[in-house]
């Protein structure tokens, strides 16, 4: 059964997921800017306020979410959220998990980028591996990442997936670094990089300096 506490917990990650406050969702959606505000959630007596089915349906139908996505949201917190457009319901797996730091040492990763040697952790994932070959998770560490992704943060990788600009990638260079950033141009010759933290300056790499770029599909937060 769903709880309160849940179905408001959902809404607020669709909003984030769009970049948007829940008053900047509610506002989408065509509903009064105040719907989704904390201070509408409990009657002035004390009881529990629900979003209405028609609201729901609303942001649905504006952020072009599925029912199924919404009820990932759904998730007790710490567990996976972001579920990516035309990802699976939760299923449930183990993956491949390693740290940013271990990554960028050699061993870990074959040719295409793919898990591959000794060494790795497993963290559950839930998508069945036969739906997303290959993923594996990297642990943020340290806070160069942030406001987005903070230290302790699993970040899932789909390696061989198509990247577009806008995405949200991690890209390993030849010399063994390892990154978190957001595709903004793809040349060619080159990729150019914006840096998830703004104190961060981006980054523009020659593909010939690229050992494998992959495309950030889930994050736990």
């Amino acid at each position: 059964m769903l709880s309160h506490e849940q179905i408001w917990g959902a809404i607020d990650r669709l909003a984030e997921r769009h970049d948007l406050t829940p008053s900047g969702l509610a506002r989408r959606a065509g509903l009064d800017p105040t719907s989704f505000n904390k201070s509408k959630r409990l009657s002035a007596d004390g009881r529990l306020r629900w979003p209405s089915t028609e609201s729901i349906a609303k942001v649905l139908d504006a952020t072009g979410a599925s029912m199924e996505q919404l009820l990932t949201f759904m998730r007790p917190a710490g567990s996976f959220s972001g579920l990516p457009e035309g990802a699976s319901p939760p299923q449930g797996s183990s993956i491949p998990l390693l740290g940013f730091a271990q990554a960028g040492a050699g061993g870990f990763f074959d040719d295409g980028g793919f898990p591959a040697g000794q060494g790795w952790d497993v963290v559950e994932f839930p998508t069945a591996p036969s739906q997303k070959a290959g993923v594996y998770a990297l642990e943020v560490q340290g806070e160069s990442m942030m406001p987005l992704y903070r230290d302790g943060d699993v970040l899932i990788v789909e390696p061989g997936a198509q990247v577009r600009r806008n995405d949200r990638v991690v890209v390993k260079t030849r010399e063994g670094e390892v990154m978190a950033k957001v595709l903004l141009r793809q040349s060619p010759r080159s990729i150019e990089l914006m840096s998830l933290n703004p104190e961060h300056p981006n980054r523009t790499i020659e593909l010939s300096d690229v050992d494998w770029i992959a495309r950030i599909i889930w994050a736990s937060q």
